[in-house]
């Protein structure tokens, strides 16, 4: 009996002991899920290197730090050498126009059928754009670096420079702040890149997305700041953007203006379409987005066969060097085309799928190592869609494998256009006859490299590139039905023009 108490009394002790232990246990977890900051140096608006803003959150700049690395998936991604990065390392990328020569043929006459390879991570936008021969042997702008540098600091160092109010430390948001952004915008972009790209250290850092002060999000890029102000003031709706909607229903005696209005949620997104949109970026103009109609292709084409240059020239970013067409040259319309997506109308952010919530301990963060899904065995995926990864891969790689066919079929159409107009200016073809054929190139061309350059094979809104490249294929064949109805010797040319190339 007296044993049987004893025995009692000891797992009555573990049992408290254990209970105490798991109460302390779960009060440290809950102090560490709120302490997500550790203040260890302050962080200011001039503080452009990730390795500080690591100091006080040193879980964020680890992931950060990982897009250095380069994993190909089926469409996109890099193997190329993820070592020292050095000025040969750009040239261990496999080659875009090498590998399918039809988008050289596409290009021809303007600086991407130069050079145009693989993507890689964050740590090398900058470094890419340096070395790559667009710019080694085209004279560029300094436009170019609104997308691949931490650049807000340099934008207003020069907006200072050239008698904006105010000084460096002021917030960004702050009135002062936003006047030096915008009177130092056309000056970078107007720089030669040589001496535009001196004013700049780092690729896309913290300070780009966050306040150094609340680390909330916000917008730092004025042709974001502009082109949203164009789109709201448009009739296109937009129910993907429920803080548009809203600003179009009140008096509009303020622009629309992101950092006051859109919700975090939003953010997630907007802060990310800064950079992966359509743009114009050349020396002409200073940069702009061209979303004063709408996001759709169609709806920025518009814009583009509208516009005129301040010296009253139209639009256009090159002239076809084989056929003569006038031809606009997509950027890379990521935003634009998930706002037709089935994820934008279901309120998923583009944070939610490439930098997906991680468990450290008790504390949930974004995991920066900004990536495809794909790599990350679908886990964002998952938070929504209760299949297996596996599962979920193949449904991406049959939406992609689906468009790349109809690409190569929208590029064989554009790429046959091409030679048969050159092939018909060779047979004596004038200008005026070749006009239609022209024409059609140019909104075929547009809208095979709105799908090309846009980084999800199709998969940001599956029904919409399909729309997309059906257009594109329409187009060129329209294009070339104009040609044999010349009645020149252009088919046979062609074939001969074909071959040579």
């Amino acid at each position: 009996m007296k044993l049987r108490y004893i025995l009692v009394a000891i797992v009555t002790a573990l049992v408290t002991f254990g209970l105490f232990a798991l109460r302390d246990n779960m009060s440290d977890r809950k102090a560490e899920a709120h302490t997500t900051v550790f203040k260890l140096t302050d962080l200011t608006e001039q503080t452009t290197d990730p390795a500080e803003w690591g100091k006080n959150f040193p879980r964020q700049y680890d992931s950060y730090r990982r897009t250095v690395d380069m994993e190909r998936t089926r469409y996109g991604g890099s193997e190329a050498d993820p070592g020292a990065i050095g000025a040969e390392d750009v040239h261990k990328t496999v080659s875009n126009i090498e590998r399918d020569p039809r988008l050289k043929a596409m290009w021809n006459g303007y600086a991407f059928a130069i050079d145009f390879r693989e993507d890689r991570g964050h740590a090398y936008m900058l470094h890419d754009q340096r070395e790559t021969d667009r710019v080694l042997k085209k004279p560029q702008v300094g436009a170019c670096l609104h997308c691949h540098a931490s650049i807000t600091v340099a934008y207003r160092e020069a907006g200072i420079a050239a008698g904006a109010p105010g000084t460096l430390d002021e917030p960004l948001l702050s009135d002062n702040g936003q006047a030096q952004l915008m009177k130092g915008f056309p000056i970078i972009s107007a720089m030669p890149y040589e001496e535009a790209t001196k004013t700049v250290e780092h690729p896309v850092t913290c300070l780009d997305c966050h306040d150094p002060q609340s680390n909330q999000l916000r917008i730092t890029r004025p042709g974001l700041l502009n082109g949203l102000i164009a789109l709201a003031n448009s009739t296109e709706p937009v129910p993907h953007l429920e803080s548009v909607e809203k600003w179009r229903t009140g008096n509009r005696e303020q622009p629309y203006d992101p950092n006051r209005l859109a919700s975090r949620q939003e953010l997630r997104s907007l802060v990310c379409a800064q950079c992966h949109v359509e743009y114009y970026c050349a020396s002409k103009e200073t940069l702009f987005f061209p979303w004063h109609n709408g996001l759709k292709v169609e709806q920025i084409e518009a814009v583009y066969d509208g516009h005129t240059f301040p010296d009253g020239s139209p639009f256009l970013d090159f002239k076809h060097k084989q056929s003569g067409a006038p031809a606009y040259k997509a950027q890379h319309p990521e935003f634009e085309t998930w706002s037709q997506g089935v994820h934008a109308r279901a309120g998923v952010s583009c944070a939610d799928c490439h930098m997906p919530y991680i468990r450290e301990g008790a504390m949930k963060v974004s995991d920066h190592h900004v990536r495809s899904p794909l790599l990350n065995d679908a886990k964002a995926c998952q938070v929504c869609h209760r299949d297996s990864a596996e599962e979920l891969v193949q449904r991406v790689h049959i939406i992609q494998d689906r468009t790349a066919a109809l690409m190569s079929r929208a590029l064989d159409a554009v790429v046959a256009l091409i030679n048969e107009t050159e092939a018909a200016m060779a047979a004596g073809a004038a200008d005026e006859q070749l006009a239609a054929a022209r024409d059609f190139q140019k909104k075929a061309q547009w809208r095979v490299d709105f799908v090309n350059a846009e980084n999800s094979m199709g998969f940001h809104a599956p029904q919409e590139a399909a729309r997309i490249l059906g257009e594109a294929i329409d187009y060129a064949q329209q294009g070339r039905l104009s040609l044999a109805m010349l009645g020149l010797p252009a088919a046979g040319a062609a074939k001969q023009v074909a071959a040579a190339k």
